[in-house]
């Protein structure tokens, strides 16, 4: 057992490092084997207590211990899924729009600032560190897998939006399973993907030793230990539109499960992070049917996790949101005289007569929506709603693409007695499930979920940082060589240049590779990463590893 630490009130920086709270947690911590993080994105707790509504029964989440976290992050009392994820991956809050990375500024009151040597640092995860322990990882999310939050546990870079960059740190990381969407920005322009710098990563995938799988029966029959599954070239679908139109993709639950049967192989442990990506997208579409949808996969996936703890008994799960979004309230201005006696059937008569989200039926009929007539049909078909205005059809008939969820979903809301406050995110403090650690635990902040996470596997995150990102110049200049950053032999791959008399080496940003002249290449236990791209705080890190490496390409392998 290891003894427990003391309370911290407030954020403080030692040494180099932009330092995180750690909770005060009274009793002791455990170490376990496994680690499953399961996380909702943009759920507060009236997306789960209509779920539970809708279900008419308990759901997996009532199982588990229950506490509380606060969701801010460095530069806003709201905060946004890239800097919120970052946070419980790394233990460090960050600004808006960062992944695992230090922020560029810290503007909330009651944080330090953050000095200037360390903006835009990368920072390890929790993933990181449990592949540096010899454990297995793992990634499962509904969105592109190169999204905010699954991006934050595998990627450092300041800008969430570039997924030809994320998908390349994640496949140069050698996480063991990964299943999800974005199949795209794997490939190259020439290949019919997103990539411009005519890399082909699932290339890169299989001369490494994966297998490459692209819907659920393959999934369900893959038999090797490292898996990435792409189910779709952007997101996939919401639960309720994938059973009836995408059964080739699999569900949460089952990704989950599958991950789970592979990683467990490991007889040093594993952790797993999955994400039920499009709850967060529903609600900005303050749409109650993709809400409902999506809280019960991930609750599904909670059950198999869960399921899985309680056999393996060592094994560590924790289930959370990443921030509020919509202001969903059970309750509207139509319940404003009535909610004393409000009985269950007004809340959810009208959703049980979904049969698909927004997004399911704009995939269906498309061009169908171009009269009234269709528009009518289809809404009662698929939503059981016969009484439309002139005024909901014209909304209906001006949608643009991609855009339904937004029109259809206030619809089915005001039919029921569900509000809404906004189409953003919101700031409250939210729900944190955990199961295999049986003591209390008080309200925290975010941060301290990463530090929680590396505890029960075994390791320090401030340790882990010190292995895996050190300055270039501080790694290489001691034993006589030059660092340059080479963006002019391919300036779509560029690449740290380390030289001295004995040798050189070339090691390729956002990859694990360490290339000793035209002689060998070895793979690192870490990435390369170019910190703060573009500015004045440009640098790279490099994993320790990397000076041992040098050494020895000095000398000749």
């Amino acid at each position: 057992m290891k003894s427990s630490k003391s309370s911290r009130n407030s954020l403080s920086y030692a040494g180099i490092l932009f330092l995180s709270l750690f909770m005060a947690f009274a009793p002791c911590l455990a170490e376990a084997k496994n680690v499953i993080v399961l996380m909702t994105d943009g759920t507060g707790s009236t997306h789960t207590t209509i779920t539970r509504w809708y279900k008419g029964g308990p759901l997996a989440l009532d199982e588990m211990f229950l506490s509380g976290y606060r969701t801010y992050g460095a530069d806003s009392i709201i905060t946004d899924s890239a800097p919120s994820a970052t946070a419980h991956a790394t233990g460090f809050k960050t600004s808006d729009k960062f992944i695992g990375v230090l922020p560029k500024e810290v503007t909330i009151p009651t944080l330090p600032p953050i000095p200037e040597e360390l903006k835009y640092k990368p920072v390890a995860t929790v993933l990181e560190g449990a592949k540096v322990k010899g454990k297995s990882a793992g990634l499962v999310a509904t969105s592109n897998i190169q999204h905010a939050s699954p991006a934050a546990y595998s990627a450092h870079w300041p800008d969430r939006g570039n997924y030809n960059e994320i998908a390349q740190q994640q496949v140069y990381l050698d996480i063991d399973v990964v299943f999800g969407g974005g199949k795209q920005y794997l490939l190259p322009i020439s290949a019919g993907g997103k990539r411009t710098d005519g890399e082909n990563l699932l290339d890169v995938l299989k001369s490494r030793g994966y297998g490459v799988v692209e819907n659920r029966m393959d999934m369900q029959k893959f038999k090797g230990k490292k898996v990435w599954g792409l189910f779709a070239d952007d997101a996939m679908a919401y639960e309720f539109d994938r059973r009836e139109i995408y059964p080739e993709q699999p569900s949460l639950a089952e990704m989950t499960a599958k991950a789970i049967e592979i990683l467990s192989q490991n007889k040093l442990g594993f952790f797993l992070f999955v994400e039920a990506s499009k709850v967060d997208w529903a609600s900005h579409a303050n749409d109650p049917i993709g809400v409902i949808s999506d809280v019960l996969a991930f609750d599904e996936a909670v059950k198999v996790a869960l399921e899985f703890a309680k056999k393996d008994g060592e094994t560590l799960v924790l289930a959370y949101s990443d921030h509020g979004n919509g202001g969903m309230s059970l309750g509207s201005k139509k319940t404003d005289n009535t909610y004393s006696k409000l009985g269950v059937g007004p809340l959810v008569d009208p959703l049980k007569k979904a049969k698909l989200t927004g997004e399911g039926v704009e995939a269906m009929l498309n061009s169908e929506f171009s009269n009234e007539d269709a528009i009518r049909r289809a809404m009662e078909q698929f939503y059981g709603i016969s009484d439309l205005t002139s005024e909901e059809v014209a909304a209906i008939m001006g949608a643009k693409k991609g855009s339904l969820n937004y029109i259809i979903g206030p619809m089915i809301s005001s039919r029921s007695v569900i509000g809404w406050t906004t189409n953003g995110h919101t700031g409250e403090d939210l729900f944190f499930y955990y199961y295999g650690y049986p003591k209390p635990m008080r309200i925290m902040e975010n941060t301290d979920i990463a530090h929680l996470c590396a505890e029960f596997l075994g390791f320090d995150l401030n340790w882990m940082n010190k292995r895996l990102f050190v300055k270039a110049e501080e790694a290489f200049e001691p034993l006589g060589a030059t660092v340059k950053i080479d963006k002019t032999t391919d300036p779509a791959n560029p690449a740290l240049l380390v030289e001295n008399a004995k040798g050189q080496a070339r090691l390729p940003l956002g990859t694990d590779l360490f290339i000793c002249g035209d002689q060998w290449v070895h793979p690192m236990e870490g990435l390369s990463i170019l910190a703060g791209p573009g500015t004045n705080y440009e640098k790279v890190f490099v994993p320790q590893q990397a000076e041992n490496l040098f050494r020895t390409c000095g000398r000749g392998r």
